[in-house]
């Protein structure tokens, strides 16, 4: 056997099947080598207790696959190490299940890994699923000053020196083949005769760090670690992990840690360690400000804004009613106004005031809701709390205006224009033969993206130019996505026009062959399957926030009237803990019924007490019309629902 290759697996099935795909097309190009790798490879995947299908999908689609089932995730290094003691290959090959290689990927590394008697280990270049060069395609080992020049930013400033840049490597080429000291365990080659000598992956690793490991040990058992420029992979990087998350961080910075105990000296690893805890608490502090910035900058900036307002307001209805400045109370100015935005606000959020994809409509109905309380509130006070019903109604409109012109004016500094909420104009690119593209296109009009324009570029015109027209037509039609028809282009066509078009500012999509989804670059841990072709979907952030207020409603109420209910529902105890539960999201009150396996496809929420089967009463329905109820309800969410089904069996909610 020339080659095994090795892809540890956990909750990517989308990206493994496209993965495993090019890796079939790789296999039949003989490309530099005589032989047919076909023939002499074997393929291992490790699945570390998925639970989004990809068992099925390799069974179905990959049954030439050897496939090792964990039964729960056992972490990268272990995972590996099961493959690799099964494999028999004179090459092993560590690769990531979120990458694309190219069709002559695995021919040229063989092709100089046979030519080069010291190499050890083999790293190409990666691009990420923007285009962009990923540093980690070489590395060097994480020392003391290494790291420090990292964590300080030195290597910002001096991206391309020996001395600072050291743990990219900056000084060396992207475009030559060098040694390098570190290979990235995305895509790692190794030769069976060097694995003897430096033994497996260390399984002290979970995560990360191994890769820096086993490449430390492969330099010190008298080999060389190369990076290999002269074929490239896509990386869709950090897609298995969320890498700005604090754990990672953590997770990351403790492999680090083992790496500095084992490898280096008691006094460097004891610096080393103590730079390690220093980034830590230094990335947590700043992670922290940055989300507590992000999450309360606008609602603090409208409550400011709101107040000053009001303040002003106030000021001149007191002194052209009144003819009195202070006719007012300070306890007004002091408590009554801040309570008056609070509300206001307050609904703002509900109505999806503060979402991504806030629209002028939810702001003002949010605000016209919050008016309407604070008036309704307003008339059951006694007489000496009601201060003014034109300050309410005056303050509200001040209010609505204040807080649609900060996020004009939050746009316009951010952005250079003046736009409303995160939604971008979609205008798409297609590029393949016209039969592929065409397919394409129809799928992406069904889904909920909803693009504003599409065009198709016919391959064959591509190819006779050599790319020439694309950057005229993402010009003239202000293209800001492109999506390839990997039916009709190669993984080299797709990565050579990823490079061409890198500064042009556009994100890239790869339509698979007889797929009915896309992969894009900022789609990762997102299921795409069918309730993608949606017009409600429970996907959808305010439906999701919808969800949860009904919840919180209807459990507090059920709670507040719980001793009416308790002579209602059935094992009364089991209600009032359900409710309590479902307050403190533990579980929701409407969910998914149990079809077996198949709702791992939908999007995941909250264990229920009742489901979507619940709706249909005295009746046996069969788990596979469970399944389509449950797709119904993830595709078409609605609180009407929730509440119809809650009615209907309020007295299951003990069950």
């Amino acid at each position: 056997m020339k080659l095994s290759i090795i892809i540890v697996n956990y909750n990517v099935v989308y990206f493994l099947d496209q993965c495993l795909a090019s890796v079939y097309k790789a296999l039949k190009n003989t490309g530099e080598n005589s032989f047919n790798l076909t023939d002499k490879s074997e393929i291992f995947v490790v699945d570390n207790n998925s639970v989004d299908n990809s068992v099925e999908m390799i069974k179905s689609k990959y049954p030439d696959v050897i496939l090792i089932e964990n039964k729960h995730n056992v972490g990268f290094s272990k995972a590996n190490n099961q493959a690799i003691k099964q494999s028999t290959g004179e090459y092993v090959l560590l690769l990531n299940p979120d990458t694309i290689v190219e069709e002559e990927t695995f021919a040229k590394c063989i092709s100089f890994m046979d030519k080069t008697e010291d190499c050890g280990g083999l790293g190409v270049k990666m691009i990420d699923g923007e285009g962009k060069i990923l540093k980690e395609s070489k590395r060097g080992f994480p020392t003391p000053w290494v790291s420090f020049c990292k964590l300080s930013g030195l290597i910002k400033l001096f991206p391309h020196s020996r001395k600072y840049a050291g743990y990219y490597m900056g000084n060396l080429s992207y475009d030559k083949i060098n040694e390098v000291e570190v290979l990235a365990g995305a895509f790692m080659m190794l030769k069976r005769e060097c694995l003897k000598k430096t033994g497996l992956l260390d399984e002290d690793y979970f995560m990360y760090g191994e890769d820096i490991d086993l490449s430390y040990r492969i330099t010190k058992a008298g080999y060389k670690n190369y990076f290999f420029p002269n074929t490239q992979i896509i990386h869709y990087k950090g897609e298995s992990t969320k890498k700005s998350s604090l754990n990672y961080v953590y997770t990351f910075y403790n492999a680090m840690q083992i790496f500095a105990q084992k490898h280096f000296s008691h006094k460097q690893s004891r610096l080393f360690s103590f730079i390690i805890t220093l980034a830590i608490w230094l990335r947590a502090s700043l992670d922290f400000i940055i989300r507590i910035f992000n999450s309360a900058f606008q609602p603090i900036l409208d409550f400011t804004l709101s107040y000053i307002c009001f303040l002003i307001l106030k000021h001149y209805w007191a002194i052209t009613l009144w003819h009195n400045a202070n006719f007012y109370e300070i306890s007004y100015s002091i408590y009554v106004i801040p309570c008056y935005i609070i509300v206001i606000l307050g609904f703002v959020y509900i109505y999806g005031g503060y979402s991504k994809t806030a629209k002028v409509t939810k702001i003002t109905s949010g605000v016209f809701f919050g008016m309407l309380t604070l008036l309704v509130f307003y008339s059951l006070l006694p007489a000496s709390l009601r201060y003014s019903r034109a300050l309410i109604l005056m303050g509200s409109v001040m209010t609505l205006s204040v807080v649609i012109g900060s996020r004009l004016l939050v746009r316009k500094i951010t952005t250079g224009k003046f736009s409303f909420g995160d939604k971008q104009t979609s205008r798409y690119l297609i590029i393949g033969e016209k039969n592929e593209a065409v397919r394409v296109a129809e799928f992406l009009r069904k889904t909920e993206l909803q693009p504003e324009f599409i065009h198709l570029a016919n391959i064959t015109d591509i190819v006779e130019n050599y790319y020439s027209p694309i950057k005229d037509m993402i010009r003239i039609y202000s293209i800001n996505e492109i999506i390839f028809c990997a039916k009709s282009l190669s993984q080299t066509q797709i990565m050579n026009l990823m490079g061409i078009l890198v500064k042009t500012n556009v994100h890239y999509t790869i339509a698979p062959e007889n797929m009915d989804l896309i992969i894009s670059s900022n789609q990762i841990n997102t299921p795409i399957d069918l309730y993608t072709i949606t017009l409600n979907s429970i996907t959808q952030e305010d439906n999701r926030r919808k969800k949860r207020l009904f919840d919180i409603f209807c459990s507090l109420f059920l709670l507040m009237f719980s001793p009416i209910f308790i002579f209602i529902v059935k094992r009364p105890l089991h209600f009032i803990k359900n409710c309590v539960l479902v307050l403190f999201a533990r579980k929701t009150f409407v969910g998914y019924g149990s079809s077996g396996n198949e709702e791992n496809d939908l999007p995941k929420i909250k264990p229920s007490i009742l489901t979507t089967g619940d709706f249909i009463t005295g009746i046996a329905i069969d788990k596979q019309t469970i399944h389509r109820l449950n797709l119904l309800y993830a595709r078409n969410y609605s609180i009407e629902k929730d509440f119809n089904i809650l009615i209907k069996n309020i007295r299951s909610l003990g069950k």
